[in-house]
């Protein structure tokens, strides 16, 4: 695939857009006015694989917190600001690396200014970040809702540009997954600037990675997109997990193990289902881009996970392990699970 050229910036220590790796953002979920919550979770999510991190602040003294915060991690981190300008001006203050604003509920020009000047000053970027849920009721209101969510971005970042300012991100997030991919699409080759993939309020771990998966994938097959977050209900590491394997899919980034896996059906002879789940969770403590498979047919399980480096094939009784589908060896059906975990062990050395 042929990614979209986007203007560079950096927000910390992390290059964004102009070919540079799809970076990948998270949320935390915890109060930010805790201090010491706030600064695990940071952690947490620097531990998965987070690279940007994204932390609410919806008063003063959150905005206040901030400082505190930034001395005790290492990811950029970017302050959410919604309603109140102030809070941006604070987040700033207190040294944040980026800062995203909604022009859906931040829209008097004079204050956007302020903070442009302030952002300016400090060299920190601003993602203008339309969300589908917060457009104001009487901007376009006959348009069809991408097309809105596109002019709106685009209003705002004619403002910024008249204010001479250009560190700038872009995100147009919407529930509906048709309506997020159109409007990433439309605004594509509208302007220069990175784009920050994301489908919002996605839901529950199971429908929410699927319905991320779509929206933010097929912009990102199509070569649109610089940064991304998956939005679940559930702990912001989920969250990295899935965008991770996001990415993998279409070969855009790879980090820690894949794991080939067969569905089973009526020919397998082993429990092929919890021999995956087992070998799965060993591999959680893997960092290395190793592909193993689980197989549950020795005849044909080699060959259909030819490109795996290592894996195993069960039948009845015993299994084959495998390396680049050839075998290498049988196990007994006791020894499956740690003969793997030897053979994945001697790769990762």
């Amino acid at each position: 695939m042929t990614r979209r050229t986007s203007r560079q910036l950096r927000i910390g220590k992390v290059t964004v857009g102009g070919g540079a790796p799809i970076v990948v953002q998270s949320m935390t979920k915890t109060d930010t006015r805790n201090i010491t919550a706030t600064i695990d979770q940071i952690k947490e999510l620097k531990d998965s694989g987070c690279e940007i991190v994204r932390v609410a602040v919806p008063d003063r003294e959150a905005a206040e917190s901030l400082a505190t915060i930034k001395k005790s991690i290492s990811l950029p981190i970017i302050a959410d600001i919604h309603f109140d300008y102030r809070l941006a001006l604070g987040a700033l203050k207190a040294g944040v690396d980026g800062l995203r604003l909604n022009p859906g509920n931040i829209g008097d020009k004079e204050q956007i200014a302020g903070v442009v000047a302030a952002a300016k000053e400090r060299e920190v970027p601003i993602r203008v970040g339309v969300n589908a849920g917060s457009l104001p009721a009487d901007f376009q209101p006959r348009a069809p809702l991408a097309e809105r969510m596109v002019n709106m971005a685009l209003e705002q970042i004619k403002l910024m540009q008249d204010l001479n300012f250009d560190l700038i991100k872009v995100s147009l997030k919407a529930f509906d997954v048709p309506t997020t991919i159109q409007a990433y699409q439309m605004i594509a080759d509208k302007m220069p600037y990175p784009l920050h993939l994301g489908v919002t309020e996605a839901g529950l771990p199971r429908t929410g990675s699927i319905r991320s998966a779509i929206g933010i994938g097929v912009p990102l097959y199509q070569g649109i997109g610089d940064t991304i977050r998956v939005s679940l209900t559930a702990h912001p590491c989920e969250e990295v997990f899935v965008a991770y394997e996001i990415l993998r899919s279409l070969g855009l980034r790879q980090r820690g193990p894949t794991l080939v896996s067969c569905p089973s059906c009526g020919r397998a002879e082993v429990d092929i289902i919890a021999l995956a789940e087992a070998v799965n969770k060993r591999l959680e403590k893997i960092s290395k881009p190793i592909k193993v498979a689980v197989m549950g047919c020795v005849v044909n399980g080699p060959g259909e996970a030819k490109d795996a480096d290592v894996g195993i094939a069960g039948g009845k009784g015993k299994g084959a392990i495998f390396r680049k589908g050839e075998v290498v060896g049988t196990v007994s059906e006791d020894r499956f699970l740690e003969a793997l975990m030897a053979e994945i062990d001697s790769l990762n050395k």
